[in-house]
């Protein structure tokens, strides 16, 4: 079982990023997905989750109208389109998955290895 995230990188303010996470070794359609992130000396925050057939978002307030969540069944992979990017932004980010069969949250079952995300000028 493994989740790999891609896309993190440096940008400067008011850029943009676009994540992917892909699974492999299980059915991620049976699963829904989240992205979190975590920053030096700071708790783990929760950014996005994605119900199974992506009918239900959640979005953390700081990223509403910034972040979109979504996710392709068929090619088992969730992304994270990140736009007007802030330095507050900045933060290892993971995708997660937990098994259930409705709605989203940040618990998972498992996660990925993260993806550095730096927003500097």
């Amino acid at each position: 079982v493994q989740l790999v995230e891609s896309g993190g990188g440096l940008v400067q303010p008011g850029g943009s990023l676009r994540l992917s996470c892909t699974a492999s070794g299980f059915t991620s359609n049976s699963y829904a997905m989240s992205w979190f992130r975590q920053a030096p000396g700071k708790e783990r925050e929760g950014v996005s989750c994605i119900s199974i057939t992506g009918r239900n978002t959640n979005y953390a307030d700081g990223v509403k109208g910034r972040f979109t969540i979504s996710r392709d069944n068929a090619k088992n992979t969730v992304y994270l389109q990140m736009n007007s990017l802030k330095p507050e932004d900045t933060a290892v980010y993971y995708c997660a998955a937990r098994r259930r069969t409705w709605g989203c949250g940040y618990e998972y079952d498992y996660r990925g290895q993260g993806t550095q995300v730096t927003v500097s000028s």
